[in-house]
């Protein structure tokens, strides 16, 4: 049997193509070899917390069942995909890329150091150092959804389960999405660990946690399982999408669903990405991808002096910075530890977004949320949009007292 590599394959929309009263999905398994039984998975159809049993004689691929991003995801053989290179009703097919949970990948220095839990409830120093605590009488992010793209969350450590909804694993479909490595459970705790007399407490104490695991044991996944993890948010009322999560190259496809997600009212936030302590010019960027895209906001890393971190990726497509230093949170396994770089300064920023949005539940859509963000923060750079600090760091006293949001037609970047 041929071996078969993953792909992602971008239709033209549906008015657009020769075969228009084909769904897609019979396009692609038209292609197929004689015999090959596939399974397609989509948003629609998966259950919260399971999904399809593994098959593993199955060609098991994904349907992204939108207008304005035809996606599907699949494991081909050089002639089907050949096949499909030369169908009318396709725009582009790319190499399913590898991704890592920012920090990871070379930089292997940037790990958690796990401990004991507090056994008193804790405020954790970059949840003051975004003025989250001094927000909480008018707002502590109820009512909001945020989903952690990662690799799952620890749905049962005492600090997570009140805050904890469900999720999904695309990883391992079928399995629930709990966290084997530890890197999303970290991110879940600034964001929303509980205000429960013990441990530490998120930026956001209330917020709704949804795990949507796209990264392995490793904290290794395929923008494919991205693409799909974007989806499933869209399809189950996700306000917030955490991704500290990225790679220096990516699929022009999850571009396409990043737009989609924005164009739907979710906001996706990421981590810039890091590098080694030899900065880049101020005129070049090591920005990784996504947050590399106009509608994902790009975070920074900053120590506690508020200045830009050593490891901090910079270009001019940062757009806020956050807390990114020894910040401590919950782990596997009921623990809590410390963690750096931007895939721990990115929760803050989505925390903050959570009480913002939470503090207007019903009267304020995602461009406002984010331009309530982009105008209450501190500013650190030299400059307004700074190539190492964006427009400063998430001020959350300032953000959930904002009363007026800017005009609908402002652009996410203005």
């Amino acid at each position: 049997m041929s071996e078969r590599q993953s792909v992602i394959i971008t239709f033209k929309p549906k008015d657009q193509r020769p075969d228009r009263q084909i769904d897609k999905l019979e396009i692609v398994k038209r292609t197929l070899a004689k015999g090959t039984r596939a399974r397609f998975l989509d948003a629609k159809t998966l259950a919260k917390d399971t999904g399809a049993e593994s098959i593993e004689d199955q060609v098991i691929g994904y349907d992204v069942n939108r207008y304005e991003a035809p996606i599907v995801s699949a494991k081909l053989t050089q002639s089907e995909i050949q096949a499909l290179r030369q169908d009318a009703n396709v725009a582009k097919i790319e190499d399913d890329a590898p991704c890592h949970a920012a920090g990871f990948g070379p930089y292997r220095y940037l790990k958690f150091e796990s401990t004991a839990c507090p056994t008193a409830e804790k405020i954790p120093d970059g949840v003051k150092q975004v003025y989250a605590n001094q927000a909480w009488t008018t707002s502590t992010g109820k009512g909001i959804n945020v989903a952690v793209l990662d690799t799952g969350i620890d749905f049962n450590h005492p600090d997570l389960k009140a805050n904890y909804v469900s999720g999904f694993n695309f990883v391992a479909p079928g399995t629930p999405p709990m966290d084997d490595q530890g890197h999303g459970t970290h991110c879940a705790g600034i964001i929303a660990a509980a205000r429960n007399g013990w441990g530490v407490v998120g930026v956001a104490p209330e917020a709704s946690l949804y795990a949507v695991k796209v990264l392995d044991m490793e904290a290794n996944g395929l923008f494919s399982w991205s693409i799909a993890g974007i989806d499933w948010c869209i399809q189950n009322g996700i306000h917030i999408i955490n991704m500290s999560l990225g790679c220096d190259a990516a699929p022009t496809a999850l571009e396409l669903i990043c737009n989609e997600a924005w164009k739907k009212g979710l906001m996706i936030v990421t981590g810039a990405g890091n590098q080694d302590e030899n900065p880049v010019p101020p005129q070049l960027s090591n920005v990784d991808y996504p947050a590399r895209y106009t509608n994902v906001i790009a975070v920074s890393s900053i120590t506690s002096s508020d200045v830009i971190a050593p490891n901090s990726a910079r270009g001019p497509e940062i757009d806020l910075c956050g807390p990114g230093v020894d910040i401590e949170s919950t782990l596997p396994g009921g623990n809590c530890g410390k963690g750096s770089g931007t895939s721990v300064a990115c929760p803050h920023v989505v925390g903050v977004a959570a009480l913002i949005w939470a503090a207007h539940l019903g009267s304020i859509k995602n461009y406002e949320v984010w331009n309530v963000l982009a105008h209450t923060a501190r500013d650190l750079g030299r400059t307004r949009r700074d190539s190492s600090y964006g427009y400063g760091c998430v001020n959350a006293q300032l953000a959930v007292a904002s009363t007026s949001f800017p005009a609908p037609d402002m652009p996410k970047r203005p």
